[in-house]
């Protein structure tokens, strides 16, 4: 089966599961091109609340598949510019999902490294069985990194660890990571599908505009001056504060009693 991207939707949930079969969902440009169409076509979904991104199997994904044959991996050696070229389109991959509306989340379900690493960095939140294992890679094998795994680290950890991280690569396991900020939140592993199936389930409750009003709110904040932040900010408040949501959970506050939330 080659690999590629499986997507399963309900109750406002959509997960991709990264797949590359033997290879521990290593990442091909097969993979890569599925991605990216599942990405493009939930940008404009507003069924879908939250994305979850994991592996198949026992492994989330081990980074890029350097065992595959020359057209099935961005870096083939070919001529600098194409490699270049490639390997540019993949990190929109990444940007694209760092930028979806909806809230992310990675369930880091085992190996998670390299370019894998990445992908998970730049989801909203990570959450991991404490038998999963986390490494940065890049600089044992030669390379220097890519898919915005430094850029995503430096703003999720601060410059001191994002550089320990990077320059001193080595093998973390769950607790260790959850300890350093690399991931959110870590489970016992028998216990993982059942927590992350609350962990999204809440987040899909929420009211679903401002649920991605303050998703674009935490965006912005990583980029935009004070006073610029100030007034989209504001701008987002009104427009939630005059939703049906807002006026439902105002009535379910006074009636001790869990709002239903309707989108509008």
């Amino acid at each position: 089966m080659p690999a590629g991207v499986d997507r399963e939707d309900g109750d406002g949930i959509a997960r991709l599961i990264l797949r590359n079969e033997g290879r521990r969902n290593a990442l091909a440009v097969d993979l890569f091109d599925d991605l990216d169409r599942e990405l493009a076509a939930l940008q404009h979904d507003p069924a879908v609340q939250v994305v979850v991104l994991t592996g198949h199997g026992s492994a989330f994904s081990v980074g890029a598949d350097l065992a595959a044959p020359p057209h099935r991996r961005t870096l083939r050696g070919d001529s600098a510019d194409a490699d270049l070229s490639r390997l540019r389109r993949v990190g929109r991959i990444a940007e694209r999902l760092h930028r979806l509306p909806q809230v992310t989340v990675a369930a880091v379900n085992g190996a998670c490294a390299g370019a894998g690493l990445s992908l998970a960095l730049a989801c909203d939140l990570r959450i991991a069985p404490e038998t999963a294992v986390f490494n940065t890679a890049f600089l044992a094998a030669g390379l220097s990194g890519d898919l915005g795994g430094i850029w995503f680290a430096t703003r999720i950890l601060g410059q001191a660890k994002a550089r320990e991280l990077f320059l001193l690569p080595e093998r973390l396991p769950a607790r260790e990571a959850c300890a350093a900020g690399l991931v959110s939140r870590v489970t016992p592993a028998e216990s993982f599908p059942t927590e992350l199936a609350a962990l999204t389930a809440r987040l899909a409750a929420s009211a679903p505009r401002a649920l991605r009003a303050m998703k674009a709110n935490l965006r912005d904040a990583d980029r935009m001056p004070l006073a610029d932040y100030l007034d989209v900010e504001s701008e987002r408040m009104v427009a939630t504060f005059h939703t049906d949501d807002a006026r439902e959970a105002a009535r379910a506050f006074l009636e001790r009693r869990e709002p239903v939330f309707t989108g509008r």
